[in-house]
């Protein structure tokens, strides 16, 4: 191949990789920049907070319940079709929100279009790294392109915060209308595997999937409002003295089990499935996927108690916020593209598992520092480590899975891990949350009762009134509710300094049990391939692996 060959197939690769990390990051923006711009939303479609949560809920029940279907119509149409269909309705559904004058156009634009748009992206975009990039050169290709996703998340609330705060959060729609056309025109350039005309869609396996993920989904989402065994409130949400938490987890169980029963019997007479059940056999496969699902887990944990301790215990505005959270970025970044450049023969198991000892590092290392009085700067040293950890993990899962079966495969391995981990991330956020709430409420309670500045009937009255869970308040906020209680001041004050040791506590149980989880996925990692995609061979045919 001549040097100017050589250069335009490297400009066309980059142009590639550019399109795909650009629309991860656009799938992945949404989210992070609602979460810091709820109330603003909110107040401009005249609907309440709830209502905004609701929409927030409705989108990543959307995208989850249909990221194996949609994996599947990429099949069918062929994936860069599939990806520019879903870049046009994602692109409409961005419209609606931008122009969402109620609360119904802006679930009809964000929660549903959106959802269905990134449900046939985020596949398709698994597929296409695929078949735009040799093997050797996919981890490089999968590492960005979760890193994108990765740094969308912790650019969101920047974003948001300096969109809401100085513009609109509209704008950030508006922005992704003309952002999303630009992705469909340099999608053209790419190059796809051709459709399997003979592919024909599930219908009962699409209804299968979609509502035992819908279920359990939910019920996740659900735990830290309801209670994930027993229920919060018992005169509100109890069935048979459980939260409904528990049951709508079994019942989604159970009908992905019906669902996976029904998949293997249409494989086993020849019938068009939904999915290959033959793939989860592979031991690569299900190792890739699980790490994937821990990832996301401890991801979403991660920027769930962080922004909340930045924000809320130590006040900082919502720009503030996202520039503390920008060295995870940084690393992150680093770690994703520097990895495969300069290690390019590196351990896939080895390297992921190094990317869960650093999380868990940096987890350890915030659970040390955090004290009542500390600055924010004690988060960039542990946000440093867990983004190079994201990092290392992110320049090794993509290509590992896709490389785990043969590239015909790749559609349906981008909906599984789309799936797993929309599923990691629903439920790191919820554990965390809970298991903060749950701690907030036990030290707050025992910290009052053993304070003597505290009138025993302040007690008795607090734990009634709070007995679904202490809310995360700011020291300003509390004290201004316990001035509209008529709390005398200096019962307020000893409420206010237990309110911000139990603060603590909270945040480091939650993180400790993240810690906990991080130490866990080491062994998750035991079936990863301990040479690169590249240097395998291929991967074994369906047929030989069943």
């Amino acid at each position: 191949m001549t040097s100017g060959a050589a250069g335009t197939t490297r400009a066309a690769s980059g142009g590639v990789l550019v399109t795909l990390a650009a629309a991860q990051f656009l799938m992945t923006l949404d989210s992070s920049v609602m979460n810091v711009s709820i109330a603003t939303v909110a107040e401009d479609v005249g609907t309440t907070v709830t209502g905004i949560q609701t929409a927030i809920t409705l989108y990543t029940l959307v995208m989850a319940t249909l990221m194996i279907t949609g994996g599947k119509i990429g099949e069918i149409l062929g994936r860069k079709r599939a990806f520019a269909i879903g870049c046009g309705i994602y692109g409409v559904g961005s419209l609606t929100t931008a122009l969402a004058q109620n609360l119904t156009w802006l679930l009809i634009g964000w929660s549903f279009l959106e959802g269905i748009g990134a449900a046939l992206i985020m596949p398709a975009i698994v597929a296409l790294v695929a078949s735009n990039f040799a093997r050797a050169e996919r981890p490089k290709a999968y590492g960005l392109v979760a890193a994108a996703g990765a740094i969308a998340v912790a650019a969101g609330p920047l974003i948001g915060g300096l969109m809401t705060t100085y513009a609109s959060w509209r704008w950030v729609f508006a922005g992704e209308v003309i952002i999303v056309s630009v992705i469909v025109l340099m999608a053209r350039g790419m190059n796809d595997r051709p459709a399997d005309r003979e592919a024909r869609l599930d219908l009962v396996g699409t209804g299968l999937s979609a509502l035992g993920l819908g279920l359990l989904v939910f019920g996740i989402l659900r735990g830290g409002e309801w209670g994930f065994v027993l229920p919060k409130e018992p005169d509100e949400r109890s069935w048979i003295g459980l939260s409904p938490v528990v049951w709508l987890v079994l019942a989604g169980g159970l009908v992905l089990r019906a669902f996976l029963t029904w998949e293997r019997r249409r494989h086993d007479s020849g019938m068009p499935a939904l999915i290959d059940p033959t793939l989860l056999r592979v031991p690569q496969l299900r190792s890739g996927l699980t790490s994937f699902s821990l990832q996301y887990l401890l991801q979403a944990g991660i920027f769930f108690t962080v922004p909340l301790y930045l924000s809320v215990a130590l006040g900082l505005s919502a720009i503030s916020t996202g520039l503390r959270i920008m060295p995870l970025s940084i690393t992150l970044l680093l770690g994703a593209v520097g990895i495969p450049r300069f290690f390019p023969d590196a351990s896939p198991r080895r390297v992921v598992r190094l990317g869960f000892l650093a999380l868990l590092a940096g987890l350890v290392s915030l659970i040390a520092s955090l004290d009542v009085g500390v600055g924010p700067e004690v988060v960039t040293w542990p946000l440093l480590l867990a983004g190079l950890g994201v990092g290392a993990l992110a320049s090794q899962l993509g290509a590992v899975t896709v490389s785990a079966v043969g590239d015909e495969h790749s559609a349906e391995v981008g909906g599984l891990q789309n799936t797993v981990t929309n599923l990691g991330a629903s439920i790191g956020t919820a554990l965390a949350g809970a298991v903060l709430i749950s701690a907030l409420s036990t030290s707050f309670f025992s910290g009052i009762e053993g304070n003597q500045d505290v009138p025993e009937q302040v007690t008795s009255q607090a734990q009634v009134e709070l007995s679904g869970g202490i809310p995360f308040l700011s020291d300003k906020a509390l004290e201004d509710e316990l001035d509209q209680a008529g709390v005398d001041p200096a019962t307020a004050a000893a409420i206010v300094d237990e309110n911000s040791e139990a603060r603590i506590d909270a945040l480091r149980t939650s993180l400790s049990l993240l810690g906990l989880l991080a130490l866990l996925a080491l062994f998750a990692a035991g079936s990863l391939p301990t040479r690169q995609p590249g240097a395998e061979p291929e991967a074994v045919p369906s047929e030989e692996r069943s």
